[in-house]
């Protein structure tokens, strides 16, 4: 059975969003939709007298939130098979437990109800920080959002490293048809005590020439078995985070793989990644890589 592409939704216009970039989503992989909601209205309600008729209305909203989320799928994309369900939950646990079982998860970067200013929703921070599956954020504007740019980013670092975010990225940029960029980024010793230019010059070069090694060992196999799809390796100088980000305003979708270690609940995210979520301006993929 194929796994579905889940979206998480509250009813707030980031959410909202995120259905839609979901619905093409699912359509590229020939995948079901599964949207689901996270309503505590049962912890909060309290007990109906049993001859009432009236309903808490938290549960009244959050049936009309999941029933105009799953009505609005199914108008963008009729072919797409669309799920709903209301979930007694917060909504970091409704995600995360549905993420063994899930292609990805899709979230909006601010919630409902989230603090004006703010960058990126804690919801949005947190899952994407501990699922087990592939998290994407929606970002960006409108064209960044609907593929106009047709390039796909993503960020390598070494190889083992890397492996996940890198079959990821590979395969939609085979679904999408569109090209794929991947980065490494490598720093010039200039800060290293060196007692002439030329030295210097060949610490950089040397340096570059890895980066770019690096890139052809991690990109190796997937780019075997998806042997169709259009390839650019650009080893960049310059802290990866800044890379990735300037990369992002010309992207589709940035992808960056964060390791998990077994055993460990705290957040795992990695600053790289911490930066794409809050700064990206495209949407950002985050790809578990087990250690």
């Amino acid at each position: 059975m194929e796994l579905p592409l889940v979206v998480g939704v509250d009813g707030s216009d980031s959410s909202l969003t995120a259905v839609d970039w979901a619905v093409d989503e699912a359509a590229r992989h020939g995948l079901p939709l599964h949207i689901v909601h996270a309503s505590l209205w049962e912890s909060h309600g309290g007990i109906q007298p049993s001859f009432s008729t009236d309903r808490p209305a938290k549960e009244v909203m959050a049936e009309h939130v999941i029933a105009s989320c799953v009505e609005r799928a199914r108008r963008r994309n009729p072919e797409v098979k669309v799920s709903g369900k209301v979930l007694p939950e917060d909504a970091v646990s409704v995600l995360l437990r549905a993420a063994p079982e899930a292609f990805a998860l899709v979230a909006g970067s601010r919630g409902r109800g989230e603090i004006v200013g703010m960058l990126l929703g804690s919801v949005s921070l947190t899952v994407a920080a501990r699922a087990v599956c592939p998290v994407i954020v929606i970002r960006g504007t409108e064209p960044h959002r609907r593929g106009a740019f047709g390039h796909i980013v993503v960020g390598v670092g070494d190889a083992t490293g890397s492996t996940g975010a890198v079959r990821f990225a590979v395969r939609e940029a085979e679904v999408r048809g569109c090209a794929l960029t991947a980065v490494r980024a490598w720093r010039n010793p200039s800060q290293e005590p060196v007692d002439h230019m030329l030295i210097a010059d060949n610490a950089a070069r040397l340096r570059e020439e890895r980066a770019s090694t690096g890139l052809d060992d991690a990109l190796r196999e997937a780019v075997q078995e998806h042997p169709q799809v259009d390839v650019h390796r650009r080893p960049v100088e310059g802290p990866a985070h800044r890379v990735l980000l300037k990369a992002s305003a010309e992207a589709d979708l940035v992808v960056v793989g964060a390791q998990r270690r077994h055993g460990h609940f705290g957040l795992q995210l990695g600053w790289i990644a911490h930066a794409l979520l809050h700064h990206s301006e495209c949407p950002v993929a985050v790809i578990p890589q087990p250690v």
